[in-house]
């Protein structure tokens, strides 16, 4: 047994369920639980204020969960394999253990610290089903390299056995020489979304249980309801590792019923996207399947979006939401993604852009390809329908909740009671003078289905 072993988190932050810190716990009579604050994540233009602020909570919580067990977190600041290599030096660790990732950063991030730990003598170990339920290539189609459609992919996610869930280490011990910078603070980052949700280990199992308890059972009813929030709101949790997607499964399979199915199914949609960015990493910025768009270049009606004054206000409910909390609901994110993609015809990079720049659960493999998904450039089965948002604003927000609590200015307008807030351009002149705070809708909806319709040669 080695003397000490190094534990590297990423996106794996917490002591439940952890393969990489339970390997490195049993491999070695000490452990060092690095994380590296990584210069390559920065420059990529990922550390963004809302989850910058949410890791600096899941680090502070991370420490505390390991200062209860013995132990502590180390953190380093500087590129990743240049840290750890140099951490491993310093405990005479002989083996790291890490996560295995799926985006192309987090592939050559493994190769390069790879080769670097072989050239002084140590071993990389890395581990799958740590970051996603069931690890991408686990299951594969008959020679092909990942399932391109979701539905054959959730058969056999279905079929396949998940690992048992892993109980955390009851004492970590930390050699002395395991130098440490601070553990960064939430309250030293700037520009955070002012409803941005806590983070951290025991605030996402606090959620989970609260989930668990009662509205899962819901879940399969409620899911799509704008107003009444029914969805888990672990994304971020997941995203960050605080919680573990394997346990989630096992946890929502016992709960059982049509809510825990429908749960478990969203689940397998997360591992499905990280199957398809881990064999084409591309995809993170180019079309997967190409339609051969000719994007449109509209400045203003790209702001309009980005700011929720569209004037369809089921589309600048959602986008405030963005801005205020960090977070959108599911069913927003698929209508204000079809509404910049095939109602403005703007290009999805512009949108998945700007989601990554506020989402705290902003994971590269389910933001890109579900911006590619609603675009009709990735794994729909079929790529030119159409979202319209005074449809989906009917169906899923009929009484106009949602939109009285994110546009203000509609809230109290004569006229607009109930599902008729969401076309306040129908209002008579008295009322719609009460509702000029307002924007106009930036483009007609029949208009703007024709102009997509030409522009995939569908007409």
């Amino acid at each position: 047994m080695s003397t000490a072993s190094i534990a590297l988190f990423t996106s794996d932050l917490r002591v439940h369920d952890n393969p990489v810190l339970h390997a490195a716990a049993r491999a070695a009579g000490g452990v060092v639980p690095l994380f590296v604050l990584d210069d390559g994540v920065r420059a990529a233009g990922f550390d963004v204020p809302n989850r910058r602020a949410f890791l600096a909570d899941c680090l502070a919580d991370l420490d505390d969960a390991l200062r209860a067990r013995g132990g502590r977190l180390v953190v380093r600041t500087g590129d990743v394999v240049e840290q750890t290599a140099s951490a491993a030096a310093e405990a005479d660790a002989h083996d790291v253990h890490v996560a295995g990732g799926v985006s192309g950063y987090a592939q050559r991030r493994e190769e390069r610290l790879r080769r670097a730990l072989e050239a002084d003598g140590r071993r990389l170990h890395v581990h799958d089903a740590v970051v996603t339920a069931l690890a991408p290539g686990e299951v594969t189609p008959a020679g092909k390299d990942h399932f391109a459609v979701f539905t054959p992919y959730f058969r056999r996610w279905q079929a396949e056995r998940h690992r048992d869930v892993l109980r955390p280490p009851r004492r970590v011990r930390v050699p002395e020489a395991a130098g440490s910078g601070p553990v960064p603070r939430r309250e030293d980052v700037t520009g955070v979304s002012p409803g941005l949700a806590a983070g951290g280990e025991a605030e996402g199992r606090r959620r989970m249980a609260a989930w668990l308890r009662g509205p899962l059972g819901r879940y399969a009813l409620r899911q799509d309801d704008l107003a009444g929030d029914a969805t888990s709101r672990l994304s971020p949790h997941l995203h960050f590792g605080t919680l573990s997607a394997t346990e989630l499964v096992h946890r929502s399979r016992k709960a059982g019923g049509d809510g825990g199915d429908a749960f478990v199914r969203q689940l397998a949609w997360r591992d499905f996207h990280h199957q398809v960015l881990a064999a084409r990493p591309q995809a993170a910025h180019a079309d997967y399947r190409t339609r051969h768009d000719l994007w449109r270049r509209d400045p203003q009606e790209a702001e309009a979006w980005r700011t929720g004054r569209t004037g369809y206000p089921i589309v600048d409910a959602a986008m405030r939401q963005l801005a205020h909390e960090g977070w959108m609901h599911n069913r927003a994110r698929l209508l204000t993604a079809g509404f910049l993609t095939k109602t403005l015809y703007l290009d999805w990079r512009l949108g998945a852009a700007h989601f990554l720049s506020l989402l705290v659960d902003g994971d590269l493999a389910n933001n890109q390809l579900n911006w590619q998904w609603a675009a009709g450039t990735g794994t729909d089965t079929r790529p030119n329908r159409v979202l319209n948002p005074l449809s989906q604003a009917k169906r899923f927000d009929p009484d106009g909740a949602y939109v009285r609590r994110w546009v203000p200015e509609l809230a109290d307008v004569p006229g607009l009671e109930g599902g008729a807030v969401h076309q306040p351009w129908k209002l008579p002149p008295a009322a719609a003078r009460a509702a000029a705070a307002y924007p106009a809708p930036v483009v007609d909806l029949s208009e703007a289905l024709a102009r997509f319709r030409l522009a995939r040669g569908l007409d």
